[in-house]
């Protein structure tokens, strides 16, 4: 709990900004969420509050004439994280599990690792899913994002 006061302490000094003890506490429970957790909080605010967490998307007037014909992608708004293949360093790859999911135990991390392709994550954030793809990378595994 101390590191968690330590970081937030950091964080206020390097961004210079003041929050109350309140908001301290409130910060340091967060930090120990995992990330479903996590997208699972911003859900519920998102409901609560009727907001959204997604950065609003500017428009930009000059190109509407040469694009107007061409469909809109629309980005999707929640992934999945497939885990295609372990690769050779299954230990790392149960590790970076278990660290985005600290719900599964060591034998149910495994056995997951050992059953690729396996879905981990559905309905992710795009950053909460980009992160988690990052993490089981570096760890050797190849991974899709669905």
């Amino acid at each position: 709990m101390e590191d968690a006061q330590t970081q937030v302490a950091e964080a206020e000094t390097k961004s210079n900004v003041k929050v109350s003890a309140k908001l301290e506490k409130l910060i340091s429970e967060i930090e120990t969420l995992s990330v479903i957790e996590l997208s699972e909080l911003v859900k519920a605010l998102e409901e609560k509050f009727g907001v959204t967490a997604a950065a609003p998307v500017a428009v930009a007037a000059g190109g509407a004439a040469s694009t107007a014909d061409a469909p809109v992608a629309e980005e999707k708004d929640s992934y999945e994280v497939v885990l295609a293949e372990a690769g050779a360093n299954k230990i790392a790859v149960i590790k970076a599990v278990r660290e985005i999911n600290q719900e599964l135990g060591l034998a149910e991390a495994k056995a997951l690792v050992d059953a690729a392709p396996k879905t981990l994550i559905e309905n992710a954030k795009k950053e909460a899913a980009e992160e988690a793809k990052k993490k089981l990378e570096e760890a050797g595994a190849k991974v899709e994002l669905k």
